[in-house]
């Protein structure tokens, strides 16, 4: 009966042996802006590592801090959020 620990440590070792991998590399930041949302994009946002969320249709940043790095809404000069959709609206 002491094989049954063993099958479940092999079990796992296998199963975390069939994880994907994401590439080297990949940074899920968009590697090309438009060109209409670098000139809408208020300053001091950082504009190398953005992404583009599908829950919103929203522009985010990668705002590193002192204290932590976070996601934030990439905004115009106006402070109004950067969206691919009129309906979209951040809280």
């Amino acid at each position: 009966m002491k094989l049954k620990p063993v099958l479940v440590v092999g079990a796992f070792a296998l199963l975390s042996a069939c994880a994907p991998t994401p590439p080297e590399n990949s940074s899920g930041f968009i590697t090309e802006l438009p060109e209409e949302v670098i000139a809408m994009a208020a300053p001091n946002q950082d504009l190398r590592s953005v992404i583009l969320r599908p829950e919103d249709g929203c522009y985010w940043y990668q705002h590193v801090g002192v204290v932590e790095t976070t996601l934030l809404p990439l905004r115009t000069k106006a402070g109004n959020p950067i969206c691919t959709r009129a309906d979209s609206v951040v809280s």
